[in-house]
């Protein structure tokens, strides 16, 4: 999977920008799935079963966070507002490439100057403009974070991790499993970064049984963290809670057993800040059985996010499992129960 993770970690793609992404994955679907692209843009691949079993939808996230332009000034210098959910202390020296190939570094006057954290204001892109008429960019272009994929031993570190990382594990998944009794739809969703928006509208539409989220969440094992009970190298995480959902309570079971059942190793998580598009996929409709497939990731939201293969090894494993055989019928039941 490490060719597919690295083609996709490397591929432009802010939300609302997410074609360049969408056209990549549908390529590497080929004829295994029935495809088509909605209205907002949400990419959905149905894999049908063999009948007698559910409707599940497993959605991961094509878009990145990223920098929108809103000024050129008389010397060429880029202002810029965020996409999502970007750190002003991330940026300083970095570099983002924007959708016509244009590179841009950006700049802080104060650098070395002042031991105060920048302000949004005080930022700024250089793209090597002397003036508004030179500029190869404009109000209104977005910029992502120009990084390269590497390997640190089982350690995988590339902008973008979230989440493309949740695209490969749900693109191999769809690649790999064989029959099911369920129909299956495969969803890589737009502009979870600014609202979970692709997931409202895709979940809205296909009304699904249950709903599987497949994304990256934070770490307690760095220097000084903030305690969490997720670690990398741990195994992927089965959410618990996060600040925008809590996992329905036979879903949750139905991910641990199918954990167990594998004899992989798995984390329980509670994330006190973010969500993923699983909470968009419970409150659709009359209410959604949903739930969160987590890959522990270090450093969200920084151009050099870190996972760990065996993690992502072990989610595809998990997830195949999930929904290649009959979905338990305590989580269907809570399904019918809202209808």
């Amino acid at each position: 999977m490490k060719e597919l993770v690295q083609t996709l970690v490397e591929t432009y793609g802010p939300s609302g920008q997410e074609g360049r992404v969408r056209r990549l994955i549908e390529e590497r679907i080929g004829g295994v799935a029935q495809v088509r692209t909605d209205a907002l843009g949400n990419l959905i691949a149905f894999k049908q079963g063999s009948g007698g079993g559910c409707k599940v939808m497993v959605a991961a996230h094509m878009d990145e966070i990223g920098l929108i332009i809103t000024h050129v000034d008389e010397k060429g210098f880029l202002r810029f507002a965020r996409i999502g959910g970007v750190s002003p202390a991330t940026l300083i020296g970095g570099r983002v490439r924007f959708a016509q190939g244009a590179l841009g570094v950006i700049a802080w006057e104060k650098w070395l100057r002042s031991n105060d954290k920048p302000e949004w204001k005080e930022l700024f892109i250089d793209v090597g403009a002397t003036s508004p008429k030179d500029s190869p960019v404009g109000v209104g272009d977005v910029g992502a974070f120009e990084r390269s994929f590497a390997e640190m031993g089982d350690r995988l570190v590339a902008k973008a991790m979230d989440d493309r990382i949740g695209c490969a594990i749900a693109l191999q998944t769809l690649l790999e499993m064989e029959s099911s009794p369920n129909d299956v739809y495969f969803v890589f969703t737009v502009q979870e970064e600014v609202g979970t928006r692709g997931a409202a509208v895709s979940a809205f539409g296909l009304e699904p049984d249950v709903a599987v989220a497949v994304d990256v969440t934070g770490t307690g094992d760095t220097p000084e963290a903030h305690p969490m009970a997720v670690s990398l190298g741990a195994g992927p995480a089965i959410k618990i809670m996060d600040s925008g959902m809590l996992t329905h309570p036979a879903v949750k079971e139905w991910m641990i057993g199918a954990a167990e059942g594998l004899g992989i190793p798995h984390q329980l998580e509670v994330l006190e800040l973010g969500s993923t598009d699983a909470r968009a996929m419970q409150l659709s409709r009359s209410g959604v059985p949903a739930g969160c497939l987590s890959v522990p990731c270090r450093y969200i939201h920084t151009p050099s996010e870190v996972v760990d293969y065996r993690d992502v090894q072990g989610a595809v494993a998990l997830l195949k499992k999930m929904v290649s055989e009959a979905v338990p019928a305590e989580v269907t039941a809570a399904k019918r129960q809202t209808v």
